[in-house]
């Protein structure tokens, strides 16, 4: 059972609760086997070790559907983070009474959850240089000065 909690610790991207992802699951259909995905948003993650859940929301066709995934199964193929929100609490029930935009959480942009902001690629420093300008003479030159 450690065996399979290290193995599946490894695959499993690190999310929470505001997290879209995507749940490749297996599912069988008669003598075939399939991977199903569910996308979705985390509204819940509870308990520790091998008998932790997380529970993922979908609109499907104006309908809210809800999965209560184990963190340790062996019908999940893999979890694949696709954005990380921003939720400032760990229980998500109130996006259930929300449809349509009111529904979307903002975008975390930390490095949390699994993956890394996208380093922007440094821009080569320019020196500022001051433009040319023809030489002016001093004060109390005059045109001896312009002449030279």
């Amino acid at each position: 059972m450690v065996a399979m909690e290290e193995k599946n610790a490894m695959r499993t991207p690190m999310f929470r609760a505001g997290d879209t992802v995507k749940v490749h699951m297996k599912v069988k259909e008669g003598d075939s086997e399939r991977v199903q995905i569910f996308e979705g948003t985390v509204i819940s993650r509870r308990g520790r070790g091998a008998s932790e859940t997380y529970t993922v929301r979908n609109i499907s066709f104006g309908v809210g559907v809800e999965r209560t995934f184990p963190v340790v199964t062996p019908h999940v193929e893999k979890i694949e983070l696709v954005r990380a929100g921003k939720a400032r609490r760990a229980r998500l029930y109130y996006l259930r009474g929300l449809t349509g935009k009111s529904a979307r959480l903002d975008e975390r942009e930390t490095g949390e959850a699994g993956i890394q902001p996208e380093a922007k690629p440094a821009a080569p420093k320019i020196e500022a240089t001051k433009p040319a300008q023809p030489e002016t003479p001093k004060r109390g030159e005059g045109a001896k000065a312009v002449a030279q």
